[in-house]
């Protein structure tokens, strides 16, 4: 007869006690799951949310920065057009030019009224408009260097951008009105994406650097072989700028800069200039030389290579 083992009732409750513990344990885990699965899901519809609003952010600003940017450049083709075709640029005529034998006889004109002698007509068919464009690194002077020239409040008025700046000023030379147009283009990463439009149809490239520090001043020869992609007809500048601050130099390091500038400027084959916006030093002159040089006008800058001078090399 086989042998029965028969246990107490307490062993059979203990069994009993356990089984049900590991279900709840498991019910647990199982509820703790799901939670986790579900507070993930809502995680990354959340995430999916976020990053596609801050792409309609993004999208929104750019888009905000080109209305503003074509806003202004419909606002000057308003103010300056006439109803006529563009003109060409022409040599003036010889009875202005002999009574005017240099760009210093300029006066500036801030507005695009007559001076009331009866020759508004006159000189708003005789606007020239001519487009600047300024190129170099971050924090070199470009735009203490513009301002210096169009003054201060012509700054208030300027079209500011991530990435670029606008300005004008507007010469008035014996009843020939000639309009500045200046884009200065910030040195960020970005500034790459706004050669195109800076460069194109400009009648000079102003490539700056900073004259106590050797970087900028390397960098000179990328900025030009950038602009030259878009433009290969503008007047190449090469300017220096912060002399106030160089001339504190070491004389053998001056040379050293002043060497190396003259250098790079023969390979860009454009005309060297040092400046200081501080104290306004060759910054009306830079201006006047590109007048010259493009209206064939009878004035011309004297070579100085002397250190500790603001130098001028062509």
């Amino acid at each position: 007869m086989p042998l029965q083992v028969t246990l107490p009732q307490s062993h059979h409750h203990l069994y009993h006690e356990e089984d049900k513990a590991a279900t709840l344990r498991q019910r647990r885990v199982l509820s703790m799951s799901r939670l986790m699965n579900g507070a993930a899901g809502k995680m990354t519809r959340l995430c999916r949310r976020i990053v596609h609003v801050d792409l309609r952010w993004r999208f929104l600003e750019r888009v905000s920065a080109f209305r503003e940017f074509f806003r202004f450049v419909w606002e000057r083709v308003l103010v300056c057009s006439t109803g006529r075709p563009p003109r060409r640029f022409r040599r003036l005529s010889s009875s202005r030019r002999k009574t005017e034998s240099s760009p210093e006889g300029t006066s500036c004109s801030g507005g695009g009224g007559g001076d009331g002698d009866g020759e508004d007509d006159e000189g708003v068919d005789n606007l020239v408009p001519l487009k600047i464009s300024l190129l170099g690194d971050c924090r070199i002077g470009k735009t203490s260097f513009v301002v210096r020239y169009v003054g201060d409040e012509q700054e208030k008025r300027c079209l500011q951008m991530t990435g670029l700046n606008l300005m004008d000023k507007t010469l008035v030379v014996q009843g020939a009105r000639i309009s500045f147009s200046i884009w200065d283009v910030g040195g960020g990463h970005d500034s790459i994406y706004h050669l195109p439009i800076a460069c194109k149809d400009a009648v000079a490239i102003l490539i700056m650097f900073d004259l106590t520090s050797r970087c900028t001043l390397n960098s000179v020869i990328g900025w030009y072989s950038q602009a030259r992609k878009w433009n290969q007809t503008a007047i190449p500048i090469l300017i220096g700028t912060k002399f106030d601050d160089f001339v504190r130099l070491p004389p053998d390091l001056q040379w050293t800069v002043i060497t190396q500038a003259r250098a790079y400027a023969r390979a860009m084959k454009a005309t060297l200039f040092f400046s200081s916006a501080t104290h306004n030093i060759n910054v009306n002159k830079i201006f006047k030389f590109i007048m010259a040089k493009l209206f064939n006008l009878p004035w011309t800058i004297k070579r100085n290579l002397t250190v500790g001078e603001p130098i001028v090399d062509f």
